[in-house]
């Protein structure tokens, strides 16, 4: 969209020339390509007042204000250098991808905390479950260009996670421990899934081992066993994922979200991730063994905490928090990722 001139009229209806600063800083979002609403209530910013984020992770634009680093970095196959992908007018720059990856194969190799704890992500170590099949039984990091989208008309790339891929941090700051309240969010898809264990993003052991029920705290999708593929959006808390709400089959973008006190009582909320309003479990009790919960605080993408690495799933952006958001904090996040205006033609 090409900005209005202002005329001196104009700047007469706004209240002349003291009110030009604010014009000025209208003028300056245009400019920047952003949409007032999505400059001023970025997700970390509407979860500031219950909930601060302590991890939040986007390959396709800024979800945490005054956030000025990097999204990721992409190593390519020719001669293994990497570049960081920085932000253009708050999403990622794909052309500077597009031109570093000309020709050859490039994947994803780190995805950079927007928080100010630098929990970044990088291929997961091996674990009770499972080794990857790359070096060292490490995860295989993601292709760089496999999930082309755009974000408010932005060309950008998700992230498309299939089995033998997953990402970890296993000594973050900030993250939620032994019973604390946190949240998890993630904009995801009802496509690209399978019933494997474990597509999550959240909380898991720190040692790659499952150390039983309530060591975990992770939003999770997943088909169920047996079927076609109707997707349920539950969080997983070790041994078992609960609250399981389900989301319509073949949803391009899903919103899917959990919130747990720590203690008692946990929520799971999932959407459109392009329109409408989020469904809900509401607050229900956890079970006894998960009374309380005994998190440890690692930070896992696309695995299961023991490395369960065998599911496959896209994501496009997240966050971690500390303390439990409300229903309303979360119906305003989801505002906000809808008026993201996420769109493309994902494929199964």
């Amino acid at each position: 969209m090409q900005p209005k001139s202002l005329s001196p009229k104009s700047l007469s209806w706004f209240g002349g020339i003291q009110s030009l600063p604010v014009i000025l800083c209208a003028v300056a979002i245009v400019l920047l390509g952003l949409a007032p609403a999505q400059a001023a209530t970025l997700p970390c910013k509407i979860l500031a007042s219950e909930a601060p984020c302590v991890a939040a992770y986007s390959t396709v634009r800024t979800l945490y204000p005054k956030y000025k680093g990097p999204l990721y970095q992409v190593t390519r196959e020719s001669d293994k250098t990497s570049i960081n992908i920085g932000l253009r007018h708050g999403y990622a720059d794909a052309a500077q991808q597009n031109g570093f990856c000309a020709n050859t194969t490039c994947t994803i190799t780190k995805i950079y905390d927007q928080t100010p704890n630098h929990n970044d992500l990088t291929p997961a170590p091996p674990g009770g479950a499972a080794h990857g099949p790359g070096l060292n039984g490490y995860d295989l990091p993601a292709v760089a260009n496999a999930l082309p989208i755009t974000v408010h008309g932005h060309q950008v790339y998700g992230i498309a996670i299939s089995p033998g891929m997953g990402y970890r941090d296993d000594t973050p700051v900030g993250t939620a421990v032994n019973g604390q309240p946190e949240g998890v969010y993630m904009v995801t898809s009802a496509l690209h899934l399978n019933s494997r264990c474990c597509f999550d993003l959240g909380n898991a052991e720190v040692n790659n081992l499952d150390n039983d029920a309530g060591h975990m705290d992770a939003i999770n999708i997943k088909c169920p066993r047996r079927g076609p593929c109707n997707p349920n959006a539950g969080l997983d808390m070790e041994n078992g994922i609960y609250g399981k709400l389900p989301v319509p089959a073949g949803t391009k973008f899903v919103t899917d979200m959990g919130a747990n006190d720590g203690q008692h009582d946990y929520a799971i909320y999932q959407g459109n991730a392009q329109s409408g309003n989020l469904t809900t479990t509401g607050v229900i009790p956890l079970l006894p063994k998960y009374q309380p919960m005994k998190q440890e605080g690692a930070i896992i993408l696309g695995t299961g905490g023991d490395n369960s690495n065998w599911a496959s799933g896209y994501f496009f952006e997240g966050v971690m928090t500390r303390g439990m958001a409300s229903a309303k904090i979360m119906e305003a996040v989801q505002r906000n990722i809808v008026d993201a205006k996420y769109a493309g033609n994902l494929q199964p």
